[in-house]
């Protein structure tokens, strides 16, 4: 499996944010996200076994562990190794772009699944079905950028009743839009949404890798 970086550091997104994680970054990406701040991964890395990935995150001896990527569902054997860290006892997050199917995942691990925008460039390229598959422990995000990016996702919620399958959380993209603009917007509409900041960047900076 070809890998971008594994580290540990604090979840700064979705309803983990604040907890201390592993995070396994896979390289490698099927989409070209216009706000992409991962564009390193997608291409290089080093190529690790199963066992290599496994015995690195052993030695961190942290419970929770954030797949992410890039585009993790992108590589073949992810799935078999989210399976042996459930096994193990670790909780799993797995962040993807909603582009493959989640059909697959074992249903212990927790899917934070992104649902392109507009102004992402990348809305097209969904696959609808995911939504069949997501569970009450799921997460759906929107990464916000515009006025027009909030009402599109505001209607998409409605229209397939995310709140009755899983979390739904509203992100605004990084230095794009103003956090307090989203979140006038969703209290004036008394939103059934979470909104959610990336922490990491607030606490770091925007631009530092392994954080």
């Amino acid at each position: 499996m070809k890998i971008c970086e594994i580290f540990t550091s604090i979840q700064g997104e979705s309803t983990y944010a604040g907890q201390l994680s592993t995070f396994i970054r896979f390289s490698g990406c099927n989409l070209r996200c216009s706000y992409c701040d991962t564009k390193y991964a997608y291409t290089g890395g080093i190529e690790l076994t199963e066992a290599e990935i496994m015995n690195e995150v052993s030695i961190v001896g942290v419970n929770l562990i954030s797949i992410t990527g890039g585009e993790p569902l992108f590589r073949e054997g992810v799935f078999h190794l989210v399976e042996k860290f459930l096994n193990e006892g670790h909780k799993v997050l797995i962040e993807t772009n909603g582009s493959l199917s989640i059909k697959d995942v074992d249903p212990r691990a927790v899917i934070i699944m992104d649902v392109k925008t507009p102004a992402s460039s990348m809305s097209d390229d969904l696959d609808i079905s995911n939504l069949d598959f997501l569970k009450p422990s799921d997460e759906v995000k929107f990464v916000i950028v515009d006025r027009g990016d909030y009402e599109w996702s505001r209607e998409f919620i409605r229209e397939y009743r995310l709140r009755e399958k899983c979390k739904v959380l509203f992100s605004p993209a990084f230095s794009l839009l103003e956090p307090a603009d989203l979140a006038n917007w969703m209290i004036q509409d008394r939103l059934d949404a979470i909104f959610n900041l990336q922490a990491h960047k607030y606490i770091f900076g925007p631009n530092k890798r392994g954080v």
